[in-house]
């Protein structure tokens, strides 16, 4: 803006000059216009002395008589150095043309004379008068004023930009505080667990009395809301997770109690009604299935609460083997599939942890996909860690599912999965187990092809 507004300002202070510059030479013009109109001789044959040759113009005056009576006109062209110089025939020509109604105009009288302001008038004689005055110096001046001011409006703008940088810089200086506490928080993982949100913005940059500070005092305010929130949120978590955990504690007791006395009436040598037979294994059934859920809740209880797992080394081959021999004999009605390196692989962790993660993912396998299809899990070594993954050929999980897989109670087909037992934990404790093994699972799926990739440290 201030460049456009220099160049404005130089424009117009050399319009304006140039316009007074050309102003003075036409009061210079209308002077000598005059004096040569009263000094102009009579139409004589034999030659034309008078103004034309005589010292009284100033250097570079241009004076021409055309003759009303068709005689010789003459011009002249004062020199620098006073001499007059006769006019070429194409600048008379061009001189001739101008109206004789007395007002400047500009001509230009070709290269070597350049523009000249010019003037006609008619004398005593009836003979045009032509006078002109150069207008290099003119042109000379505007363009010297040009460079002067385009000198100084460069220099004035690179100490502006430069004075303006280190204030912009210096005043948006607590935006950038601002900004790079704000991304601090967005690093922070406050989707889960207990969050300590202590970033907060400087003091000095929250200055109230400023714009910059009071984003800042704003942001202050917001953080202090949200880790509010996020306490609450943490506080209520804890307390659903010890209640969980209690709860689980407490139902494994009856829980075995049930099934003790389910048993042992189903083992008794006393007659007992069919029916009665019947309810009694349905309650043992359920008991069972109560069982393992309040096993599994119990896991994740404690695995929320962060309490160390086992850290034996873990012969991990050998434990695939197992796993997918179990699968085998739960599912015959599938195809199972092993893929192993030569060498035993071991990992460090909890054995019976991670047996379970096996025996989930492949219970998942068959528990979601129909008879005939094929499972595959192998096992590679990586850099820095192992990788087993489990793959079927089944018909895929929905695009729209697969990002809630890993949830808790979370089911691929409801009324299918409560027929086999599942209670939508599986894949969750997969998850969490790995997470507290420092590994990672991934999920990749799609009609035909569905993998679930687990990666553990060595």
């Amino acid at each position: 803006m201030l460049a456009v507004v220099c160049a404005i300002i130089g424009v117009a202070t050399g319009f304006a000059l140039r316009d007074s510059l050309i102003r003075q030479v036409d009061g210079q013009l209308v002077e000598s216009a005059a004096k040569a109109r009263r000094e102009a001789p009579p139409p004589m044959p034999d030659g034309l002395p008078g103004p034309l040759d005589g010292p009284g113009f100033r250097p570079g005056t241009l004076l021409l008589i055309k003759r009303y009576d068709g005689g010789t006109n003459a011009g002249r062209l004062r020199s620098d150095t006073g001499d007059p110089t006769a006019l070429s025939t194409d600048v008379m020509a061009r001189a001739e043309d101008v109206p004789a109604d007395g007002k400047p105009r500009t001509v230009w009288l070709g290269e070597e004379l350049g523009d000249h302001r010019m003037i006609a008038t008619t004398t005593r004689f009836g003979d045009k008068l032509v006078t002109g005055l150069p207008l290099d110096e003119v042109d000379s001046t505007v363009w010297r004023m040009g460079w002067i001011v385009g000198g100084v409006a460069l220099a004035g703008l690179i100490a502006v930009s430069l004075a303006g940088a280190l204030i912009v810089r210096r005043t948006l200086l607590p935006l950038e505080r601002v900004a790079a506490t704000a991304s601090r928080v967005a690093e922070l993982p406050l989707h889960e667990g207990e969050v300590a949100l202590a970033e907060r913005v400087p003091d000095e940059y929250a200055d109230p009395d400023t714009e910059v500070g009071q984003v800042g005092l704003a942001l202050n305010r917001m953080l202090g809301h949200v880790g509010s929130a996020l306490e609450a949120r943490h506080a209520s978590e804890t307390r659903v997770r010890q209640f969980v955990a209690d709860a689980s504690h407490e139902l494994r007791t009856p829980l075995a109690a049930i099934r003790g006395y389910a048993e042992l009436t189903r083992r008794t040598s006393d007659e007992v009604p069919a029916q009665i037979g019947h309810a009694m294994r349905r309650v043992e059934s359920e008991a069972v299935r109560m069982t393992s859920l309040v096993e599994d809740l119990l896991l994740l209880a404690r695995l929320d609460a962060g309490r160390p797992l086992a850290r034996d080394p873990v012969d991990v081959s050998r434990l695939v083997v197992d796993t997918v021999s179990d699968a085998r004999i739960a599912g015959p009605d599938h195809e199972w599939r092993l893929e192993l390196p030569p060498d035993a692989v071991q990992v460090t962790g909890d054995a019976d942890k991670l047996h379970q993660v096996l025996a989930n993912l492949l219970s998942n396998a068959r528990t979601h996909t129909p008879p005939g299809t094929t499972v595959t899990t192998s096992l590679s070594t990586v850099e820095r860690g192992v990788r087993v993954s489990v793959s079927d050929d089944g018909p895929g999980i929905p695009a729209g599912r697969q990002a809630e897989v890993f949830e808790r109670f979370s089911r691929g087909e409801v009324s299918r999965s409560r027929a086999a037992g599942s209670t939508g934990l599986g894949l969750s404790i997969v998850a969490a187990v790995v997470a507290s093994h420092h590994g990672s699972v991934r999920l990749a799926s799609r009609p035909g092809r569905t993998t679930f990739t687990v990666h553990l440290p060595r």
